[in-house]
């Protein structure tokens, strides 16, 4: 929790309010596989704790990111291709391609913004002993490959699971998917199980 609680102590947000246009990289942060598989190596590997006392209502998210955007929809601005946006934020028109099953989108409302790693999977590797303030940080990060925005079937498919229960169907983004899992747990200090462990550093393998 270091490098999460050195940010909270200090009072620098951890969720900058970002103006449009948005700029960001899709998604910002992604390591190198050196950088990956050094971050994975220094992953605490436990056993996950119990979900008692888990709501997503613990982690407050899709909150205002300034100029009238909330995360969701920076998130949507940033990912989609051609976006066209209203008076208030929400996107009117663009397409969004799923990385986790190649699908292409082109209504804003059939887009789920993933957590990366899932508000429940956090909960069980650490989360559940943050503040709320640290749990939204995590819940509306835009500095870490932490929102991604995919397709509701993949996202539904995938649920809390972490990468020893579920791979995105498209095995030609497992690389990119396991260094996004190993810096988004390395960057909050959270746990990994050693099946957790087996599967990413399989799945780095690939790259």
């Amino acid at each position: 929790m270091t490098r999460l609680l050195l940010s909270v102590l200090l009072g620098v947000p951890l969720v900058a309010a970002i103006p449009a246009p948005f700029a960001l990289p899709t998604p910002p942060g992604i390591p190198s596989t050196a950088t990956a598989q050094s971050e994975l190596a220094a992953l605490t590997v436990a056993p996950q704790g119990s979900e008692d006392g888990y709501s997503r209502k613990l982690f407050p998210h899709w909150i205002s990111q300034g100029g009238g955007c909330n995360t969701r929809e920076v998130v949507l601005a940033r990912d989609g291709t051609d976006v066209v946006e209203n008076s208030s934020c929400y996107p009117t028109s663009g397409s969004w391609y799923s990385p986790y099953d190649g699908v292409t989108l082109t209504v804003a409302s059939s887009v789920d913004i993933d957590h990366f790693v899932p508000l429940a999977n956090a909960w069980r590797s650490g989360a559940s002993a943050w503040t709320t303030a640290q749990r939204q940080a995590f819940a509306n990060d835009l500095t870490n490959p932490q929102l991604v925005a995919v397709s509701h079937t993949a996202n539904e498919a995938k649920s809390d699971s972490g990468p020893e229960d579920w791979k995105p169907p498209l095995t030609s983004y497992y690389c990119t998917y396991a260094k996004m899992w190993v810096k988004v747990k390395y960057v909050y200090s959270l746990t990994i199980t050693s099946d957790e462990k087996s599967a990413l550093v399989s799945m780095l393998d690939t790259c």
